[in-house]
């Protein structure tokens, strides 16, 4: 028994400095005393954009729900299976786990077994605010607006190019990219810094965003006639978190409805040497009834980032182009 005690309290004595270590992490700073954030980060969630209704108002789950969700992730995508992209991961777990809904692996020749696996966590949604977790709802002009749209897509669907989204014609995946296919397919960052910029480079068409640094409102927006695909971006640092706000959008820079009136704020907080916490507020009053907020954790990725070739690939845009103007012919 007394050896017994004796190396039981080895055990805890060995397991103290870790705990301390933990306890007491500082973050890693650059020369100038700021937060390091360099490195490649992967957006490899499953945690949906919004919480699925079947959920109603649980904001997160267990721990034994977490490893439940993981078993069935792996059961289902673990193998050759179909593929399933963006927030469709968390759905076909979720479905299996009620037993109340049919997965849909109506995914064409995509295998999982090309998909990175993706992570699970405690929270239902992305969302944080509004506290149901859903996106606000749209202001009656701009449900005309996307109804509108829509109505146009489907009697022009490829007259020309410029009818194609701006991702199948390779200008950019948009900013922010949180939701959708915004996690889990080619949903890498790296990112650079120095005393007075920051660039993050996506590897999604490789856009690569160059955002000076200075104090609150040191350096002024571009002018409001200057509109841009990814907005005009200024930083700050509020304490040990990276604010970046983000205003003259183009009126092509179309992020879910919203356009050149869409105001982003982004907070970049480094809660762990291995993650990164990313969280979006977004505001536009011509679009959403009120602004929302949402946080992807992004973890820290040892892969390099490999060029996206998409426009030196992008047969599809042909194509799609191509097979319009054959049926235009037989109608």
């Amino acid at each position: 028994m007394r050896k017994f005690l004796l190396l039981a309290l080895m055990i805890v004595l060995t397991a103290l400095p870790s705990v301390a270590q933990t306890q007491n992490w500082t973050p890693p700073r650059t020369a100038d005393g700021h937060v390091n954030l360099q490195g490649v980060w992967a957006n490899n969630a499953a945690t949906p954009l919004e919480r699925p209704d079947s959920l109603g108002d649980k904001s997160t789950f267990t721990d034994e729900e977490v490893a439940e969700l993981r078993d069935t992730a792996q059961r289902l995508f673990g193998g050759a299976d179909d593929a399933a992209f963006g927030d469709g991961v968390f759905t076909a777990v979720l479905a299996d786990v009620e037993r109340n809904v049919s997965r849909d692996g109506g995914t064409g020749n995509y295998s999982s077994v090309w998909m990175v696996d993706r992570e699970f966590e405690n929270r239902t949604s992305l969302i944080s605010d509004p506290p149901n977790g859903k996106l606000p709802p749209l202001t009656e002009n701009a449900e005309a607006r996307v109804a509108e749209a829509a109505a146009y897509r489907r009697d022009h669907p490829a007259d020309g190019p410029e009818d194609l989204s701006r991702q199948v014609r390779c200008i950019t995946y948009g900013i922010p990219r949180v939701g959708g296919l915004g996690a889990g397919y080619n949903s890498y960052y790296q990112i650079f810094q120095t005393p007075t910029h920051l660039v993050m480079l996506g590897e999604m068409i490789h856009d690569a965003r160059v955002i000076p640094i200075g104090e609150q409102g040191a350096v002024p927006h571009a002018h409001d006639r200057i509109r841009q695909w990814h907005g005009d971006s200024r930083g700050y640092w509020d304490g040990d978190t990276l604010v970046v706000e983000t205003t003259n959008y183009s009126a092509k820079a179309n992020y879910r409805g919203s356009a050149d009136n869409l105001h982003l704020i982004e907070r970049f907080t480094l809660a762990a040497a291995d993650t990164l916490h990313y969280e979006i507020t977004l505001t536009d009053s011509t679009t959403w009834t009120t602004p929302w907020t949402a946080m992807a954790p992004l973890s820290r990725s040892n892969d390099d980032l490999f060029e996206y070739a998409c426009h030196e690939g992008n047969i599809g845009m042909t194509g799609i182009l191509a097979g319009a103007r054959v049926q235009e012919q037989r109608n």
